[in-house]
């Protein structure tokens, strides 16, 4: 049923799994599955108070996993494997954060109902909470401990998670009936309409919107016509598209023996304390190694990648109807910047 839910919510994580090391697939796929189930809260829900009653279900359910008495449900289950096949696997050495679980449930709580992101540093923040988040959670489950991948998985959870909220303003700004809907090819979680039935809203920053003039009422009167709503669009797609691009440049640097140019801006916080020996860098050779490692984890770079191209050439109309279908070129794309190790 859980891999039902994956290849209806979200296509292109499930397409990625064959990319995961074997061992860790199924830690994966648990992940993966209590992100749909905390992104489609605002489907399932009839009005703010059942959505907040359901997030703390979640946190009680996360609490009792990781105690070792998980409820009997689905996920919750399919979590307390993956943190007993991790214990056995490493001998009890290496370990999820129950922390990290609580912080994506407490950054889509925050946007459950479309409140709007201040600014695009906001924006940034949500998708490390929430899209890196996930990636981080994965590279611990395989497991590996490594400043340059969580580094590099930082700047792709951020392009994922901002390009999410790009695909999903359509379904925000214009919600079809609450209930009867899913978004069939969201990149890492269902991104949808209001689920109590209030007017639509635009998700972009609202910095963004000022600098660009673009209005509310007039998104949701004109849609694209809006004026400075496609300049908007740009903007926001430019920063997701500038992490992908850091991305790369690091892998770059590291592959010609370099540093990978600038430090990582989340270490020292809660999960990101290295050793002295992993904060200093290892050796070029060493963080090749843990690159390689953790590559297939940070494919959401390839989907990501794909849609904002898509993206460009339909000059920036987000409210195109190809930009929510399922993307055919996955597959083979993913395969191709897999064997070359480039996305």
């Amino acid at each position: 049923m859980e891999h039902q839910k994956q290849r209806t919510y979200d296509s292109p994580s499930y397409t990625l799994q064959s990319f995961i090391p074997a061992a860790a697939r199924d830690a994966y796929l648990s992940i993966r599955a209590f992100n749909i189930e905390i992104a489609r809260v605002a489907d399932t829900v009839s009005n703010s108070t059942v959505g907040a009653m359901r997030m703390q279900f979640w946190r009680d359910n996360i609490n009792k996993t990781f105690a070792g008495s998980p409820p009997k449900q689905p996920v919750a289950i399919l979590l307390a494997h993956t943190l007993k096949d991790l214990e056995l696997r490493t001998g009890g050495k290496a370990r999820l954060s129950k922390n990290w679980f609580m912080k994506v449930i407490n950054a889509r709580e925050q946007y459950l109902y479309n409140a709007p992101y201040p600014t695009i540093l906001a924006l940034e923040s949500y998708a490390e909470s929430t899209y890196s988040t996930l990636l981080y959670l994965t590279l611990s489950a395989l497991p590996l401990t490594s400043i340059t991948a969580d580094h590099l998985a930082s700047h792709i959870g951020k392009a994922a998670g901002i390009t999410a909220v790009l695909r999903g303003l359509p379904l925000i700004a214009f919600p079809p009936p609450p209930n009867h809907h899913s978004n069939r090819a969201a990149l890492g979680g269902t991104l949808s309409g209001s689920a109590t039935g209030r007017q639509g809203a635009v998700t972009l920053p609202l910095d963004v919107m000022a600098d660009s003039g673009v209005k509310e009422e007039e998104v949701l009167r004109q849609g694209l016509e809006a004026p400075g709503l496609r300049d908007a669009v740009f903007t926001v797609a430019t920063r997701a598209s500038d992490h992908l691009i850091t991305a790369r440049e690091m892998l770059k640097n590291l592959r010609t023996g370099k540093h990978v140019g600038h430090d990582f801006e989340h270490e020292g916080e809660e999960g990101h304390e290295y050793s002295f020996r992993q904060s200093s860098g290892s050796g070029s050779q060493a963080q090749s190694e843990e690159i390689e490692r953790a590559f297939g984890v940070l494919m959401p770079a390839v989907a990501t990648n794909l849609w904002l191209d898509k993206l460009q050439k339909l000059d920036f109309d987000v409210f195109r109807p190809e930009l929510r279908k399922r993307e055919w070129k996955l597959p083979w794309k993913a395969y191709f910047a897999y064997r070359r190790r480039m996305f």
